[in-house]
């Protein structure tokens, strides 16, 4: 294999692997001992770029909770190779949960907060076994906000929210502290994307660097806005779910669930994403695939590395096997010809899974 390329974090001096290993199933799927040899390998290929978060493995379960993070910081300490990984990993953003941190809840709410971000963090570093990470995400805002398939806007009214500047300035904390390099958004709109940026400028406060959205061939929601303001505020997007929980491998076509995928395991989570058109869509792509003599999933994969506004995109793998097949994607350049097949899908296939 190639060298693989890097590319820059935002406007910092942070070079990150256009593949970044996500560690979601690590606790779950994948046990310890595989965990290991999966992030061994995927060093080894020229990923640097490790993201993590303190609620995986998903579904979240209150008796794995930060189970992932504790695989990964065995594994850091075992290699003793904290210097050659950029180490990536997040907050849970609001929610109703009767586990996560029950005594710093708000009316039976996590929230991100003065006392939810620093008890996060001490727990975060200590499972890691690191006196830092490189970039510290919000998972999900401190407000309300339509993700997960949720596409008609709710207004939230007059919900008490956490400003963007206390969040700021509680983040800006972390980074005083040594704890914290760099802030990066997850599942975040353009507007709260900017208002973040636009405070951080006005108080001299961290800037945010990145964005973790979902984006794959069946949800490409975030081009409606998110990319604009990647590119002309140098945020780079951080591309989760490439291949929208392995729907794009194909492996689900023909109503088939193979032993041990997710969809087989956990289908009361996911099976919004089995929609006619998210299935239709999906033969369309792994035809299309079939046709090019590409794997579909290195396919997908490589479509998403191309687009000028993603700086990395998110690899999730339970085996060996999809690790060796998803590094092929960083070496593959799709024709012109195959990019204008994927437009055509999509205009017939708009979002099907969001």
């Amino acid at each position: 294999m190639a060298d693989m390329k890097k590319r820059r974090l935002g406007r910092t001096d942070v070079m990150v692997s256009e593949l970044c290993l996500g560690t979601m199933v690590f606790g779950h799927q994948t046990d310890e001992p595989t965990a290991h040899k999966l992030m061994d390998h995927a060093v080894n290929s020229g990923i640097n770029f490790i993201d993590a978060a303190e609620k995986y493995p998903v579904p979240m379960q209150e008796e794995t909770f930060g189970r992932t993070e504790e695989i990964v910081g065995t594994w850091l300490k075992a290699r003793g190779r904290r210097d050659d990984i950029i180490l990536a990993t997040k907050i849970t953003g609001r929610a109703s949960n009767s586990y996560v941190r029950r005594d710093l809840q708000v009316n039976g709410e996590v929230r991100i907060d003065k006392r939810n971000i620093e008890a996060a963090i001490d727990a975060s570093l200590k499972r890691l076994q690191t006196d830092y990470v490189d970039l510290y995400q919000l998972h999900s805002p401190d407000r309300k906000i339509q993700a997960w398939g949720r596409t008609s806007y709710t207004d939230p009214g007059d919900a008490e929210e956490t400003s963007f500047l206390e969040q700021l300035e509680l983040l800006n904390g972390l980074v005083k502290a040594g704890k914290i390099r760099h802030i990066g958004l997850s599942n975040e709109s353009a507007w709260g994307a900017m208002k973040f940026l636009e405070t951080a400028e006005q108080k001299g406060l961290p800037r945010v660097v990145s964005i973790q959205n979902s984006y794959s061939l069946l949800d490409r929601l975030l081009e409606t806005d998110v990319a604009e303001l990647a590119r002309r505020e140098d945020c780079g997007i951080l591309a989760y779910s490439p291949l929208r929980h392995g729907l794009l491998s194909g492996k689900y076509l023909d109503g088939v669930r193979p032993e041990g995928a997710r969809f087989t395991l956990f289908g009361e989570y996911f099976d919004r994403l089995m929609t006619p058109n998210g299935i239709a869509a999906t033969e369309r792509y792994v035809a299309l695939a079939k046709k090019h003599r590409l794997d579909p999933s290195v396919m997908a994969l490589a479509y998403a590395r191309m687009r000028p506004f993603v700086t990395s995109v998110i690899i999730g793998v339970r085996t060996m096997s999809q690790l060796e097949t998803d590094l092929g994607a960083a070496n593959v350049t799709l024709s012109d010809e195959v990019l204008g097949e994927i437009e055509a899908i999509h205009k017939e296939f708009t979002n099907p899974c969001p």
